[in-house]
């Protein structure tokens, strides 16, 4: 689908996601001739500039993010001639008259607000937006996470914006769900008659879904402490990609279908009681150990950290869905810092043969299949095979599917897709607004139970897979991580 000529304005256009995001990703797109020459891109600052001011920081701090393979001189000035820098500030609406001047006064022309700033903002900026003329039909408004602190402040943020723009115009960014491996799972389930039949209770065993990080909070203390690893990871990301996993079969790829049957998944998850809490939700916080050799500090023990914080770097979930289909398949989902790995990946097992024909001492793994989405993205298949040889023993084997070998034409980034998405008015990889609460609600129990207990997260050390809690949570229904159960060499 074609995308029309467009103005799109970065509030925040100064800030670490514009330099390292989002700018980079438009001259991808810029650089594969997505974008009409006329198209340009309006970044807002407080400070007064000059745009040849200005465009000496795009140079010094946004530049620096595109890889030198797809870096062209001749289209880094092209882009840059796209950009134009406009004093504003939030919270003032005298100063909206700035951005009036500079936007181009045709319907044809779409124009795009991008609130890469604080969620606190938002319905400031859409009602100076607003009285300055600004919220119009052909008008699209993009907000960045986090979407509300709880499901009170999300409600907030939705009718807030909503008063100006209609929910058509509203664009709530997940940057998961813009991941090629994402996309490779719908078309796996969704475009493949193989695995339909066993997408279900019968067949599967559990389903586990991991984000891991390797590093700390780094210099973003004060938000990440007030935030924590369940509102910053698993309140959005992980439950996406359990909806993704879990969802029925839509009527068709337009966006209300996948989002309607997603919001049928977030309101089926079973809800938890004080009694399920204890028992199903893990967290944890980094102390000090070490990461690829490097010691490092623990997380109360970072720059400018809280030596009291009880803030959660590590949680891990047991969450079941209340279907038809997944009935008693229990869904594992962990999110943490400072981990033994980097990783992102989906691992659906599938049960055990019902009856083994083969000698007892052939190993019999069950059947996994596993979506890696960081940092290769790829299909991995666990099957069992014959080893070579005399007798018939079983052997774990692994089909692969790296998608950067097997498709050699050049990948997007998540947000080169997610902007290309916005640009065309395409919302199916944008939450709903009743989709964002819907996943407020289910955490919010979650949240109220630790603010009223007084007990400390469970430490665990930097380099390690987080808490031996989280191994107990799923050990008890007689299961392991991935990593765990791997076989060892």
């Amino acid at each position: 689908m074609a995308i029309s000529d467009f103005d799109l304005v970065l509030f925040g256009g100064t800030g670490d996601l514009a330099m390292r995001k989002l700018l980079p990703a438009l001259y991808a797109r810029d650089r594969a001739r997505d974008l009409l020459p006329t198209a340009r891109i309006i970044c807002i600052g407080r400070d007064q500039k000059s745009n040849e001011d200005f465009l000496q920081i795009v140079e010094q701090n946004s530049k620096p993010h595109v890889s030198s393979a797809t870096m062209d001189v001749g289209v880094w000035q092209r882009f840059c001639g796209r950009i134009q820098y406009v004093s504003l500030n939030a919270k003032e609406p005298a100063t909206y008259q700035n951005l009036v001047a500079a936007l181009r006064d045709d319907p044809a022309i779409s124009r795009v607000f991008y609130l890469a700033t604080p969620p606190t903002l938002f319905s400031m900026i859409c009602d100076n937006l607003s009285q300055a003329g600004l919220a119009t039909p052909n008008a699209r408004v993009v907000l960045e996470k986090p979407l509300g602190h709880d499901l009170a402040s999300a409600k907030d943020i939705n009718a807030q914006v909503g008063r100006y723009f209609s929910e058509s115009q509203i664009f709530r960014i997940d940057h998961y769900l813009g991941k090629e491996a994402v996309q490779n799972l719908l078309a796996l389930r969704f475009g493949n008659v193989l695995f339909e039949p066993l997408w279900r209770r019968e067949w599967i065993s559990d389903v586990q879904i991991t984000i891991a990080e390797e590093l700390g909070v780094g210099g973003r203390f004060d938000y990440y402490d007030t935030s924590g690893a369940l509102r910053d990871m698993l309140q959005n990301h992980l439950l996406q990609l359990l909806c993704i996993v879990a969802m029925e079969p839509p009527v068709s790829n337009s966006a209300d279908s996948v989002r309607d049957e997603k919001l049928k998944v977030l309101r089926s998850l079973k809800r938890f009681t004080p009694s399920t809490l204890a028992m199903n939700v893990v967290r944890g916080q980094y102390r000090a150990g070490h990461v690829n050799g490097v010691a490092v500090p623990g997380y109360r023990k970072e720059e400018d950290a809280n030596p009291d914080s009880r803030t959660e770097t590590f949680v891990a979930v047991k969450a079941e869905i209340d279907t038809w289909r997944w009935a008693g398949v229990p869904f594992y989902l962990r999110t943490g810092k400072r981990m033994a790995d980097q990783l992102a990946e989906i691992v659906v097992r599938f049960k055990s043969v019902p009856h083994s024909i083969f000698a007892q001492n052939s190993s019999n793994t069950p059947n996994c299949l596993v979506i890696r989405l960081q940092p290769d993205e790829g299909l991995h298949m666990n099957l069992m095979a014959k080893t070579p040889g005399d007798g018939m023993r079983l052997k774990p084997v692994e089909l692969e599917l790296d998608f950067r070998e097997k498709f050699k034409t050049p990948r997007m980034e998540a947000y080169e897709r997610l902007l290309l998405d916005v640009l065309r008015g395409q919302l199916t990889l944008f939450m709903r607004s009743d989709e964002l609460e819907a996943a407020w609600e289910w955490v919010e129990p979650i949240l109220t139970h630790w603010e009223q207990e007084e007990s400390d997260p469970i430490p665990y050390s930097a380099g390690t897979w987080g808490p031996a809690a989280a191994s107990a949570l799923i050990g008890r229904d007689g299961l392991q991580w991935r990593e765990e159960a791997l076989p060892e060499v």
